[in-house]
């Protein structure tokens, strides 16, 4: 099924916003000619305008066409656990340098994550991630072993890890994000190409089974000049759930 017209517009102005077509300061097509270019009532066009105010993307006051106030495009939930799905919907090019793939014993924290017995065998994976060829986030992430080893039979530069995983059956159904911020380390630095000490934005996330059975864990530090957030909340019982504190979400994904 189509995805709905506003989202669709939606989608093509944040790919031009991304690219640079529309650049900071550059003024939006107006909604007549939005209009025009979609074969589109201005309803669908002004609910995507208002996405797209609600990220922080667009401004204005009313009664002229909105400005584009940043080049950022947010990362929303409903593709946040695949990087390369989100690169590819806003028109940006993912890419992946693989820096290590490795069986190890389970430390503390990855055993409790992963409800593991603490130096039981995980698979250890460290990525450099890229936009348009562009460092953009390192990305340290442990499976369990059996989930893990489907990689080694995994070109990893070549795509989405998640991808792959959900085709060889995999159950990466539901996932919990904890966000904070953290100062970039050795590896961080040398990776992203900034100081060490350098402010990055850090996910962590826990993902498996609609079941709650973990699969992967994941600590993601992104370049805050490259990459932002957006987190999304409604009355209605969605299929994201976000508290108050905006510390942890958890999401199911679809």
């Amino acid at each position: 099924m189509d995805r709905p017209l506003h989202e669709r517009i939606a989608d093509d102005l944040r790919r031009r916003i991304a690219s640079g077509e529309l650049p900071v300061g550059a003024t939006l097509p107006s909604e007549a000619r939005l209009c025009e270019e979609w074969a589109a009532s201005r309803g669908p066009v002004r609910q995507a305008l208002g996405t797209l105010r609600a990220e922080g993307l667009i401004g204005g006051g009313r009664g002229r066409s909105p400005e584009v106030r940043t080049g950022q495009v947010p990362q929303p939930f409903d593709t946040l656990l695949s990087f390369s799905r989100w690169a590819e919907r806003i028109g940006r090019v993912p890419g992946q340098r693989i820096q290590e793939l490795a069986l190890r014993p389970a430390r503390r924290e990855v055993a409790d994550a992963l409800a593991v017995d603490e130096g039981e065998t995980v698979v250890e994976l460290l990525r450099l991630r890229l936009l348009d060829g562009r460092p953009a986030m390192v990305e340290r992430t442990v499976f369990v072993e059996h989930v893990g080893r489907l990689l080694f039979d995994f070109d990893l530069d070549s795509g989405s890890i998640y991808a792959y995983l959900i085709e060889r059956g995999v159950e990466l159904a539901l996932a919990r994000h904890v966000f904070d911020a953290v100062p970039a380390d050795d590896t961080d630095a040398r990776l992203l190409g900034v100081p060490a000490g350098t402010p990055l934005l850090r996910e962590r996330r826990r993902a498996g089974s609609l079941a709650g059975e973990p699969y992967e864990f994941s600590d993601d530090r992104y370049r805050p000049d490259q990459v932002t957030f957006t987190i999304e909340n409604a009355q209605q019982a969605p299929p994201m759930v976000g508290r108050a504190s905006g510390s942890v979400t958890e999401s199911v994904l679809t």
